[in-house]
């Protein structure tokens, strides 16, 4: 140990040990013998004062310290191999940003339009990682970030991209028709976003109508994606940010089902550290590419 901090060699065969439940396996996929990593637990053991691992044959079972810590340990593995590939590819060949974004939001408007960056920037290489938080980016290997927020983040440079604008209340067109002749859309299931928890409220105030207690027992999720696989599926009613459900209201595909949407105050920001330096020459050309298309579509 150095500091109190045990070996990565050791770290490394204790969490395999505890993911594959043997010494073998997790012999097999750190390409060391039976033996070797048995010594390295051993040692570990030895060196916490704790016992891990309870022997049972030729298995091994966590003990409660030793479950704990596992987890702890698989964690800033993980993470530390996130900062290492990270490292790579900004040092390898050519160009390379990775940037946290929202997942839906993703999915739906930044990929489809990706190819066009591409065609343009073949030089860049863009990775992407889903981030639903605010975080900071001193404890994170990103470069930049799109969320979705009233106003920039803290020590960010940052530029809005668009407005939010409303969401629209959503649900699958046989639903709605179903829907008319038994109260109306105030009769469907009505789906919420765990993020967003008085939107309904706020927009049955927005539209002067009674809120009912019983609107807020509908199912929650954590994504606009799960939301709107769970209004497609016909489970229900929700409120979607429109450039998210736009074109499907166009094809047909999902029918507004009330009144009016519910104005927002939120917009999506693309914001990086905020440095003496304005960002590497690949951040800033992603921006500038960023802007250029959102304000386009925004005209």
């Amino acid at each position: 140990m150095r500091n109190g901090i045990p070996n990565l060699g050791a770290l490394q065969a204790f969490e395999a040990t505890a993911r594959l439940g043997t010494f073998s396996r997790a012999a097999e996929e750190l390409s060391l013998t039976h033996s070797a990593v048995y010594r390295q637990v051993a040692g570990l053991e030895h060196s916490l004062g704790v016992q891990l691992f309870n022997r049972v044959r030729r298995r091994v079972v966590l003990t409660p310290q030793g479950a704990e810590y596992a987890a702890r340990v698989r964690h800033h593995l993980e993470q530390l191999e996130k900062d290492t590939f990270g490292l790579r590819t900004r040092s390898g060949l050519g160009r390379s940003l990775h940037i946290a974004v929202l997942p839906t939001q993703a999915t739906t408007w930044l990929i489809p339009r990706m190819p066009d960056f591409q065609r343009r920037h073949p030089d860049i290489t863009i990775s992407l990682s889903a981030r639903t938080l605010p975080f900071q980016f001193n404890d994170h290997p990103y470069d930049a970030a799109i969320y979705h927020s009233e106003q920039p983040w803290p020590r960010t440079r940052s530029v809005r991209l668009f407005e939010e604008g409303e969401l629209l209340p959503v649900c699958r067109p046989d639903l709605l028709e179903d829907s008319r002749g038994a109260g109306g859309m105030q009769g469907l299931p009505h789906l919420h976003m765990m993020s967003r928890p008085d939107a309904w409220r706020a927009w049955y105030r927005q539209h002067g109508l009674e809120f009912s207690p019983l609107i807020s027992a509908g199912p929650q999720y954590e994504l606009f994606s799960m939301t709107l696989a769970a209004v497609r599926a016909g489970m229900g009613v929700a409120l979607a940010p429109r450039f998210l459900v736009a074109d499907a209201i166009v094809r047909g595909e999902l029918a507004l089902a009330g009144p009016g949407g519910l104005t927002v105050a939120e917009s999506y920001f693309f914001g990086y550290p905020l440095t003496d330096e304005e960002g590497s020459d690949a951040l800033q050309v992603f921006e500038q590419w960023l802007i250029r298309i959102a304000r386009a579509e925004s005209a």
